[in-house]
């Protein structure tokens, strides 16, 4: 564990941490709708995007944040660990490493499903539209929600020697 004080975030910097992760299943959604030429497919598949980020936010609440050491603190930077605490009650951090590499494949198809969906939805049909948030989405998704987590997010995390994304690429692997 880290022996400075760590650092506690207000409901706006909670918010702006959650800003890319937000503009993801937003642009996820937008590339659904768009692709499919705003049909009611369109919008139900849009909608079942955007349901799915939910779902997958609640699901990381209740299934990792009761390993994590952010659990009900302020110093959780995207602020789940606050939310988890009300919902469930705190489990031992030692088996934090293994909890997120069991549950954190729920979410990983939100990073793949607008891509996948919207590059043949572009090549049957070219759209201008649809190529920018492609594009947009694929910046976000792929570079700015993963370097805005390791350079803000992941920085000051306590446990992010055992993280499974972090600390897998800061420590020799073992023999």
């Amino acid at each position: 564990m880290n022996s400075k004080p760590m650092r506690e975030y207000s409901r706006a910097q909670v918010f702006i941490n959650n800003i890319p992760y937000i503009g993801m299943i937003v642009l996820g959604a937008a590339i659904l709708v768009v692709g499919l030429d705003r049909s009611a497919w369109g919008w139900i598949t849009g909608a079942a995007y955007l349901t799915y980020g939910l779902v997958g936010t609640l699901w990381i609440i209740l299934f990792i944040c009761p390993y994590c050491n952010y659990w009900n603190m302020r110093s959780c930077p995207c602020g789940y660990g606050l939310i988890a605490a009300k919902l469930r009650e705190r489990k031992p951090g030692n088996r934090f490493n293994e909890k997120f590499k069991k549950h954190i494949p729920v979410i990983v198809p939100l990073w793949f499903i607008p891509i996948l969906a919207g590059l043949p939805l572009l090549t049957h049909s070219f759209s201008w539209l649809l190529l920018v948030v492609l594009v947009v989405f694929g910046l976000d998704a792929f570079a700015v929600l993963p370097l805005f987590s390791k350079k803000h997010g992941c920085k000051s995390c306590p446990q992010k020697d055992s993280c499974p994304w972090m600390g897998s690429k800061s420590r020799p692997a073992s023999t």
